[in-house]
């Protein structure tokens, strides 16, 4: 099935359907999104999805894209792949996160092309137009799939970049599969986990820990359940595409750089079309079992240092920002920014800010690669 066949009519109906029948839940006086999202603002983007979005333009928009199918692991995969113009062109592979998709690169596909990269942006198994694979697999997991997929498209040797999710998969790619990864930049080093005398860090670092941990205890219920109990919240979001919005949209408003003003660095159709996408293809279960597969990986494996050359861009309002000498602790760090700003979502949020920030990084590597 191509992707775009997915946004049949009878989905679309359906879709529709379920979102004008939604049921709301009351809200107590001038919650706005104190207590999570705010209810009438995703009543206005609720209507907005089943009479305004449309689904046709969307359908469109996929069409477009360079997309090809690849069955790597026995899992039929959907990545997209696009190619420069020049013989000494850099293979990369960008690696996503959740709540996303291949989504999150396609506004600086062309850019990174025009640059002299052969870009790979691959949809993990249960993520967009993806299969879902039959149990879930960690981050560790999808980077051996993606150290096929590169052999497979004839690059032996390719940079890897990565944010949320994505970036442990980098970190993966960049440990399990060091004589291939030229150089891995990350826009974040994830939730950090130290094992050793917290008398060998420094003062950020300590700060570093204890405001993670401040984080994961305000704002990471949502984690909490991916890991625990990741089929009670896919029944849910399964069948209700209001709560599927409010779960996934929350994280948006609440992980970007936007002032509280989702709109301010997000179109409607940036929203709704993934939105869509997720409920067209039904991988928000899929999606969050990855945090259970990942929590079962032991702490001392998530503390392995990362030896290929590392470079990071922090962006000012991610989730937890840790100080260099945490990055220089877990990686071999050569390279790194604090951009100006940006979010969680960085190459939807600044798509020029962080084309720009990642071609800095790999100008030291730049050189002819294997095609």
């Amino acid at each position: 099935m191509s992707e775009s066949a997915r946004f049949d009519d009878a989905t679309i109906d359906d879709l529709r359907a379920r979102l004008r029948a939604t049921r709301w839940p009351d809200a107590p006086v001038g919650a706005g999104w104190s207590l999570g999202v705010d209810v009438d603002e995703l009543r206005v983007l609720v209507t907005s999805w089943a009479e305004d979005f449309d689904f046709a333009a969307h359908r469109a928009v996929i069409d477009a894209l360079p997309s090809r199918r690849a069955t790597v692991g026995g899992i039929d995969v959907h990545l997209l792949h696009q190619r420069a113009d020049r013989d000494d062109a850099l293979p990369i592979l960008l690696a996503h996160g959740w709540p996303d998709s291949g989504w999150r690169y396609r506004r600086v596909l062309p850019s990174l092309v025009d640059a002299g990269l052969h870009v790979v942006v691959p949809d993990m198994p249960g993520y967009g137009f993806s299969a879902m694979p039959p149990q879930p697999l960690s981050s560790r997991d999808v980077a051996g799939l993606w150290a096929e997929l590169m052999t497979q498209l004839g690059y032996d040797r390719f940079a890897v970049a990565g944010g949320d999710i994505g970036s442990g998969v980098a970190r993966w790619l960049a440990i399990d599969h060091a004589d291939r990864v030229i150089a891995v930049h990350r826009v974040d080093a994830g939730m950090p986990v130290f094992e050793g005398d917290p008398a060998e860090l420094s003062a950020a670092e300590r700060t570093f820990l204890t405001t993670a941990g401040e984080w994961r205890d305000a704002e990471g219920a949502y984690g909490a359940m991916h890991r625990t109990k990741p089929q009670t919240v896919a029944v849910g979001l399964t069948d209700s595409p209001a709560g599927l919005a409010a779960w996934i949209v929350e994280k948006l408003r609440s992980w970007s750089d936007c002032d509280g003003d989702l709109w301010s660095v997000y179109s409607r159709d940036d929203v709704l079309g993934l939105l869509t996408e997720y409920w067209v293809t039904g991988t928000i279960g899929s999606s969050v079992r990855m945090y259970h597969a990942n929590a079962a990986v032991p702490p001392s494996e998530q503390a392995r240092r990362v030896e290929v050359p590392s470079g990071f861009t922090l962006f000012p309002v991610d989730l937890v920002r840790p100080p260099r000498e945490w990055l220089e602790r877990t990686t071999n760090l050569v390279w790194y920014s604090e951009a100006p700003r940006g979010g969680h979502f960085a190459p939807v949020e600044q798509p020029g800010l962080f084309v720009s920030e990642l071609l800095r990084f790999l100008e030291s590597f730049r050189g002819p690669a294997p095609a």
